[in-house]
């Protein structure tokens, strides 16, 4: 919006000019999303204090988490704010990739909403049906999916994936890119949310990836970055930076207040919304694969799930006893039953965290 408004006025002003430069409109978006959380959270936070908005504690979750009860939640529309006010001030609003990020973003936001909603104020303990939550993640990746492949931005690699350690490397999906995308957007709208069980885990790791997920965003959208690094150029995705360093500012100006102990959880309306714009962002960069590897810590804790409830039934189908292979899923609970503080747990995860973003890096500049 404000790129519209001011850039036109360079001429009066040449200040204005710094408008045109993504870094510059990057920066600012990180720092105002920033602001706007450090403004908005205590008034929120007390709000839901107030109206005793609070997480429900599972009883069969470990004993430590029995004082986190009272703690309140919903605390996710503070992230929300903080992305789309500066999105929205400092984003060239007419480009698709832009307004695909904010749609995943929103679309899953209102549904956790919905979902916070009926579970910790109607007090419904499943919260909004599971079936019902997973229509809506897979009417939006079907949405998103349809989006770049009927009305591409480049028809030449419209159901194109990239392939990490080969140069200029791609894999032609066809019209099974549309079920790949409904899988990435529901996979990861999931992950992060059974990865937010620990304070300050899945903000901080979602911080690290959308960093790295925004510095492959400024590198496609150039074609002398993205050709000297020999990956797609992709015209636009420039603009995506905006939208991922406004998500960084929130999710560090969220750390601030949910950093152990939290003053505040964000509940599935966080979760599942950053989850579905970090999948949006994957699926816009054609960077599905090394997704996987970015936000590797995600998939190892949905990973740590269906194994250990596929085992679970598997075991007692054949014993007639249900065994585990881990203590407790997701995985942040098994260190956690093996005697790792809390905090340990969370730092050993944005550790491996910025190890699997880095790891990243190198699959660029392959010759």
């Amino acid at each position: 919006m404000l790129y519209h408004l001011l850039f036109p006025l360079r001429d009066w002003f040449s200040g204005f000019n710094l408008i045109r430069y993504i870094t510059f409109r990057g920066a600012a978006a990180a720092v105002l999303a920033l602001l706007i959380t450090f403004w908005i959270g205590p008034a929120l936070i007390r709000w839901l204090s107030r109206m005793q908005i609070s997480e429900v504690i599972r009883t069969t979750g470990p004993a430590t988490h029995v004082s986190k009860k009272g703690t309140p939640t919903m605390g996710g529309a503070i992230i929300l704010i903080a992305v789309l006010v500066p999105t929205l001030l400092f984003a060239r609003l007419e480009q698709t990739y832009v307004m695909i990020a904010i749609l995943a973003l929103v679309w899953m936001g209102l549904i956790g909403l919905l979902d916070d909603y009926l579970k910790d104020i109607r007090k419904l303990p499943a919260g909004l049906i599971a079936r019902y939550k997973l229509a809506g993640q897979i009417c939006l990746g079907l949405i998103i999916g349809c989006w770049l492949y009927f009305w591409p931005a480049n028809a030449e690699i419209r159901s194109s994936i990239g392939l990490p350690f080969v140069a200029n490397g791609s894999l032609n999906l066809g019209v099974f890119y549309i079920p790949l995308v409904v899988i990435v957007i529901t996979g990861f709208s999931n992950a992060v949310n059974l990865t937010d069980g620990l304070d300050g885990l899945a903000t901080g790791l979602m911080g690290i990836a959308v960093l790295a997920f925004g510095a492959i965003a400024y590198v496609m959208g150039r074609v002398d970055f993205s050709d000297w690094l020999n990956i797609f150029y992709l015209p636009g995705t420039g603009e995506l930076f905006i939208f991922a360093m406004a998500l960084l500012g929130a999710c560090m100006g969220f750390l601030w207040f949910n950093a152990r102990p939290a003053e505040v959880f964000m509940g599935d309306t966080g979760s599942l919304a950053m989850g579905a714009a970090l999948g949006a962002m994957a699926v816009i960069l054609k960077q599905e694969i090394l997704l996987l590897i970015i936000g590797g810590m995600f998939v190892a804790e949905a990973l740590s799930v269906i194994i250990q409830v596929s085992y679970f039934k598997l075991s007692k189908r054949m014993t007639g006893e249900g065994k585990r292979v881990f203590r407790m899923a997701p995985l942040h609970h098994h260190f956690e039953l093996r005697g790792w503080p809390e905090s340990r747990v969370v730092i050993r995860f944005w550790i491996m965290g910025i190890l699997l973003a880095l790891l990243s890096l190198s699959t660029f500049k392959v010759l």
